[in-house]
């Protein structure tokens, strides 16, 4: 487990940029140009719901720097459980994990997902750079859209296994940019496809949480069979608003949340 918080998300970053170009291009985009530094509101990470990965073990790794937990979000139609964390440090990025429901599958998926999940030795799990490990397995191109046919998830996990699948960019931290509409505008006149499931701006500022997201960059793959260029991982902008107690709101929006994961979706 990292001892070094800054480290742990340094590591994240260096490993989540190798697949996102965007990611850098945007950070010139939006700071490099005006100065102004490019705070990170949260990341995201994915895994299956099976003793040996769940969401706890990816958890471990937070909980050991100081993270508490905060909501859990329930995403049906996807199968989907999530929970969040913060820690009690205002400048250290949220931790949104979420996992697979495996059982809820087709005997296939499950086969398939088990057998991804055997190849991952114990110690893995537990070792520093877990977090950003990738896959502990290569699956065929055959079974990447036999996966991808029920869950894009899925699909996706066996492609790209332990990293980062997004970092976020927090609006209000940005000096020149007011709203979120603004940082859309500028991103879609630099030529940027954003992910406009549920609309481009997910949320509102009743829900005191609005979101957008670009589509992935699309990358190689080496399958065990073959290449493919595939979506990798995505850009998150973040705009939150003060509850009542003029604190900023620090969870997360369920319905807006369900729309995010579409932003690595094969067919869009």
């Amino acid at each position: 487990m990292h001892s070094d918080r800054d480290t742990l998300f340094e590591n994240l970053w260096n490993n989540y940029r190798e697949v996102t170009p965007k990611a850098e291009e945007i950070h010139r985009i939006l700071g490099g140009t005006q100065g102004s530094e490019i705070v990170n509101d949260h990341i995201a990470l994915r895994t299956f719901n099976l003793d040996r990965v769940n969401l706890d073990k990816l958890a471990a790794h937070f909980l050991a720097l100081g993270y508490t937990e905060g909501g859990e979000y329930h995403f049906e139609a996807k199968k989907l459980y999530a929970r969040h964390f913060e820690h009690e440090d205002p400048t250290a990025p949220k931790v949104f994990i979420s996992e697979l429901l495996v059982e809820q599958f087709s005997p296939e998926l499950q086969k398939a997902v088990h057998e991804m999940v055997d190849q991952v030795p114990d110690e893995a799990v537990t070792a520093d750079d877990f977090l950003y490990s990738g896959t502990h397995w290569q699956v065929d191109y055959a079974t990447y859209k036999q996966l991808l046919d029920e869950s894009e998830y899925a699909a996706w996990m066996s492609a790209w296994g332990y990293r980062a699948n997004h970092f976020t960019v927090s609006v209000n931290q940005l000096k020149q940019f007011r709203t979120l509409e603004e940082v859309n505008q500028l991103l879609k006149d630099e030529g940027y496809t954003l992910n406009s499931s549920g609309g481009e701006i997910k949320g509102s500022p009743e829900e005191l949480l609005e979101q957008s997201s670009t589509m992935a960059d699309r990358v190689e793959v080496s399958f065990r069979d073959q290449k493919a260029t595939i979506p990798s991982c995505f850009y998150e902008f973040a705009l939150r608003y003060p509850k009542p107690d003029g604190q900023l709101y620090s969870g997360f929006v369920a319905a807006s949340a369900d729309k995010i994961f579409e932003s690595t979706d094969a067919g869009m």
